[in-house]
């Protein structure tokens, strides 16, 4: 079963573990994410804040893709 991912998970974190959520970090927070030096300390709930997007959204986008990943992983 895949992990869930929540707000208080840090974003270097979370792409290394499930490197299929840089597409929604990308998406999200912009290429730069995977640059800034903050990725490593700061959850996704602050980089909501700081890009000005919907949390919510943020944390359905990522937990779609690694669901969607695992299922495909199951399959092989």
């Amino acid at each position: 079963m895949a992990e869930t991912i929540t707000e208080e998970m840090i974003i270097g974190e979370v792409l290394r573990r499930h490197p299929e959520s840089e597409a929604v970090f990308r998406k999200y927070f912009g290429k730069g994410c995977f640059t800034c030096p903050g990725s490593d300390n700061e959850d996704i709930a602050f980089g909501a804040m700081m890009h000005n997007v919907d949390l919510a959204a943020v944390i359905k986008a990522l937990n779609d893709a690694i669901k969607k990943q695992d299922q495909i992983k199951k399959v092989r």
